[in-house]
């Protein structure tokens, strides 16, 4: 039992510095800490002398968690069962675990957050040190064992802070020299699956975020290397920008040179009379016009918020249009194809309006001149052009 104890107290020590190198950064938008207490019913699948068959009931566990990232962690697992059987011999045990595990969030690797923003699914893995005791018919003072522990977890989000689950782990053990009865194991150095454990339970975030780990989305943060890929592409269209400016037309200045291509590429030339009445001098108004008409506008892929390399243009142009304008705000507006529940478009469409926003940001406009919001399902196409619906409009103010 002494050896039991020792192995255990190494496993915990060896977690709690982990987690003391692993130190949370201030930065992160979510909560590291995370503690999973579940409760069920056991099976056991080995180590059991012919004749009995202890109860279902009374196992539970206490998971305490710390997530590295959204997608990798670690966890100190302690776990505890009960088994009796009012047999011929009656019989009492009581199992103790307490094993390191490997945690990894395979909602996110596998991308859930694509088709639904409540399920989602965990995998764990590790080993430790376990320890049956017998009570009745007799008192073994305690038969430690070393211990695998291996389950998959499915997930249903509450809210941000907590998560119900649903965990099916397996217990492989080693060197267990008692059946779970109190009967001789006539194979101790042999491995076999003892225990099946069936749990239901609580995950809960600890933390000022009061955001799990496991359910957050990292693609609502713009990160570094996305967001210098978006950049670069910024700077090369503006480098197309500056090439028409420079175009030399002696009939045409170069302002009006620039309409010319907007005319071009926006807009038919009935539609382009219909608004000469607005056109003045600075083409200010006319340039309005067309933003807020929906004439130029920011394109996604299906269930995405990356912005299309043909729509990059689009964003640069609203950019220069307010560096031009200092007097000039913007509202974004986000909007997604009929696809998704109200609530997943209502989430999709306001990420692709914070996308731009954060783009225009990081191209030099302040964001005290613009807003932005999602407005769920654009109801103005039909089915078969919901590719127009994937967007995000511009409001000029």
């Amino acid at each position: 039992m002494k050896k039991t104890i020792t192995q255990i107290l190494s496993i915990t020590l060896l977690l709690s510095c982990v987690f003391t190198l692993s130190a949370q950064n201030s930065k992160d938008k979510y909560d590291h800490w995370a503690i999973d207490l579940g409760a069920g019913i056991h099976t056991v699948g080995a180590s059991l002398s012919p004749g009995y068959n202890p109860s279902l009931f009374g196992q539970g566990s206490l998971g305490i968690r710390y997530m590295l990232n959204n997608r990798f962690g670690l966890r100190l697992d302690l776990g505890y069962s009960s088994f009796q059987d009012e047999a011929a011999l009656p019989f009492k045990s009581n199992y103790y675990r307490a094993s390191l595990e490997g945690v990894v969030n395979m909602g996110d690797v596998l991308k859930f957050h694509t088709w639904t923003n409540r399920f989602n699914l965990m995998m764990h893995g590790g080993v430790g040190a376990a320890s049956l005791n017998i009570t009745e018919p007799t008192d073994n003072g305690g038969d430690p064992m070393m211990a695998l522990n291996f389950g998959i977890t499915p997930q249903f989000r509450i809210n941000n802070r907590m998560s119900l689950f649903l965990d099916f782990s397996s217990l492989i053990h080693f060197y267990q020299d008692d059946n779970f009865d109190g009967g001789p194991n006539l194979s101790p150095r042999e491995s076999n699956i003892s225990l099946f454990n069936t749990s239901l339970g609580l995950s809960f975030a600890l933390g000022k975020n009061k955001q799990l780990a496991d359910s957050y989305f990292m693609e609502e943060v713009v990160v570094n290397d996305e967001l210098e890929e978006i950049k670069n592409r910024l700077a090369a269209a503006e480098k197309e920008i500056e090439v028409l400016k420079n175009k030399e037309l002696a009939a045409t200045p170069n302002q009006e040179l620039i309409m010319t291509e907007l005319d071009e590429r926006y807009v038919r030339k009935d539609e382009a009379d219909k608004y000469a009445n607005v056109v003045t001098g600075s083409n200010v108004d006319f340039i309005r016009q067309l933003l807020n008409s929906g004439y130029i506008n920011v394109y996604f892929d299906v269930n995405k918020t990356r912005i299309q390399d043909g729509s990059l243009n689009s964003v640069n142009y609203l950019k220069q249009f307010l560096i031009d304008n200092p007097t000039v705000n913007a509202e974004l507006i986000g909007y997604a194809d009929e696809t998704g529940s109200e609530e997943r478009n209502k989430t999709l469409s306001q990420n692709r309006a914070k996308r731009v926003f954060d783009v225009l940001v990081a191209a030099g406009i302040s964001p005290a001149r613009l807003s932005y919001y999602g407005g769920g399902e654009d109801k103005s196409v039909t089915e078969d052009a919901r590719q127009f619906a994937r967007k995000v409009t511009f409001k000029l103010k």
